[in-house]
C-alpha cells in the first residue's frame, strides 16, 4: 500500500470502530438506563429500535449527500453528528430525550458506512479491495471490544451517563480524518460528467431491483446471525453450562477474535476466488458450524466452538462493502452501501425477538436450526444475483494509481 492508502484504511477503520463503539454502548448501559427511568421491557426495547430507525434514515440521506458532495466531507460530518448525540445523552432527563438522542446518533452512524466503503473502493484497486474492506470491517469488532472495556470501567464508578460523554471523543478524530484526505479521482470525474444521484437508480429495472433486494436479504441474514450470536447465546450458555458472567465475557472475546480472523481470511480468499465462490464457501460452513454450539460440554469446548463459529458467520461482513461498491456506479455507490447495509441492520435486528420466542417455546436446538437455515437461504439468494456471478477474481489485475498523490 502507498502511504495515502494506509491513511485512508486507518481513517475508515477507526471511524467504523468508533461508530460501533457508540452503538454498542447501549448494550452495556441498557440495564442502568432501565433502572434510572423505571422502564418497561417494551420502552427499553424501543431505544434500540429508534437507533436502528435513525441508521436507516441516515444511511439514505447521507448516502445521497456523499454521492453528490463527497465521501470525505460526509465521513467527517457523520462522525461529528453521532459523537455530539452521544454527549447529549449525559443531559437526557427523561426517556423521550433518550429516544431523540439515540435517533440522532443512529442517523450519524448509519451515514458513515457508505462514505467509508466508497472511499476505500475508489482508493484501492480491485485486486486488493476485498482485503481492504475486510480490514476496515474489523474496526467494528474493535469498537465492540472498546465499548465492553469502557463500560466495565466507567459505569460502576461514574455511572452510565459518563460512558456516553466518552463517546464525544471521536470528534477529535475528525481533525485527523480530514487532514490530507482528498476526494477520490473517480468521484471527481463523476462530478465533471454531471451525473445525478437518485435513490431510484437502486431499483432501475428488474435485474438491478433484484440485485438490491437480494444483497439486502444477504445483509439481513448477516446481521441476524451476528445479533443472535452476540446478544442471546452468552445467556443461553450461562444457563446450559452453568457459566459465570466472567466466563461469558471470555466467550465474547473468543468469538470476536474468531470474527476478526475470519474477516482477514475472507478478504484474501475473495480477492483470489471472487465473491460468489467465497461467500458460498463461508455460508455453507456457517450453516454447519453453528451445530458446534450444541456439542459444547464445558468452558474450553465452548471457547473453541465460539472461535470457529465467529470465524465463519462474521468473516463475510467486510466483503459486502467490496461487493456493493463493485456492483454500483460511482454516482450511487455510497447510497447503495448505506441503503443495503442499514436496511439489513433494521430488519436483521429483529432476530433477537425471534430467538427470544424460540427460547420461550422450544430450546437451543430450535435456535441453532433457525440460524443454520437462514444461512442456507442467503446461499440460495446469492446464487440468483446475476451481478455477483459476473464479478470474477481480480488477482491478476495490475494496479494503476488513480492519483499521483496516492503514492506519497
Amino acid at each position: 500500500m502507498s502511504r495515502y492508502q494506509r491513511k485512508v484504511l486507518f481513517s475508515t477503520a477507526s471511524g467504523i470502530a468508533l461508530e460501533n463503539m457508540d452503538i454498542m454502548f447501549l448494550s452495556f448501559s441498557l440495564s442502568s438506563i432501565i433502572a434510572t427511568f423505571g422502564l418497561s421491557g417494551a420502552q427499553a426495547g424501543l431505544i434500540a429500535t429508534m437507533t436502528n430507525l435513525g441508521m436507516l434514515i441516515g444511511g439514505i440521506f447521507f448516502g445521497l449527500i456523499a454521492d453528490k458532495y463527497g465521501r470525505v466531507k460526509v465521513f467527517s460530518q457523520t462522525v461529528i453528528l453521532f459523537s455530539v448525540a452521544s454527549l447529549l445523552m449525559f443531559f437526557a432527563s427523561n426517556i423521550y430525550l433518550v429516544y431523540l438522542f439515540r435517533l440522532i446518533a443512529g442517523i450519524g452512524a448509519g451515514g458513515e458506512y457508505g462514505a467509508c466503503m466508497s472511499l476505500i473502493s475508489e482508493t484501492f484497486s480491485k485486486k486488493h479491495l476485498g482485503r481492504a474492506s475486510s480490514i476496515a470491517g474489523i474496526g467494528a469488532q474493535v469498537g465492540a471490544m472498546l465499548a465492553a472495556v469502557l463500560a466495565s470501567l466507567v459505569i460502576p464508578v461514574l455511572g452510565w451517563r459518563m460512558l456516553y460523554v466518552i463517546g464525544v471523543l471521536p470528534v477529535l478524530m475528525v481533525l485527523f480524518i480530514r487532514r490530507g484526505l482528498k476526494e477520490p479521482a473517480a468521484f471527481a470525474q463523476r462530478q465533471d460528467e454531471g451525473k445525478k444521484t437518485r435513490l431510484t437508480d437502486l431499483f432501475a429495472g428488474g435485474k438491478m431491483s433484484w440485485q438490491t433486494i437480494g444483497l439486502t436479504l444477504m445483509v439481513t441474514v448477516q446481521i441476524a446471525g451476528y445479533f443472535g450470536l452476540m446478544n442471546w447465546l452468552p445467556s443461553i450458555m450461562q444457563d446450559r453450562l452453568g457459566l459465570s458472567v466472567a466466563d461469558s465475557s471470555l466467550w465474547m472475546v473468543s468469538t470476536i477474535l474468531g470474527m476478526c480472523l475470519g474477516m482477514l481470511t475472507f478478504g484474501a480468499i475473495m480477492d483470489k476466488l471472487g465473491p460468489r465462490t467465497s461467500f458460498a464457501i463461508f455460508l455453507i460452513f456457517s450453516s454447519l458450524v453453528v451445530y458446534l454450539l450444541d456439542m459444547a460440554t464445558d468452558e474450553l469446548t465452548l471457547i473453541l466452538a465460539a472461535m470457529v463459529v465467529g470465524y465463519f458467520i462474521n468473516g463475510m461482513y467486510g466483503g459486502y462493502g467490496a461487493v456493493i461498491s463493485s456492483l454500483y456506479p460511482t454516482q450511487i455507490r455510497a447510497t447503495a452501501n448505506n441503503f443495503i447495509m442499514n436496511a439489513g441492520r433494521a430488519i436483521g435486528g429483529f432476530s433477537s425477538v425471534i430467538i427470544g420466542f424460540l427460547m420461550d417455546h422450544y430450546d437451543l436446538n430450535a435456535v441453532i436450526l433457525f440460524l443454520s437455515s437462514i444461512y442456507l437461504v442467503s446461499l440460495v439468494v446469492l446464487m440468483t444475483i446475476p451481478g455477483v456471478k459476473a464479478l470474477k477474481s481480480t488477482s491478476n489485475v495490475s494496479y494503476k494509481p488513480q492519483q499521483k498523490s496516492h503514492n506519497i
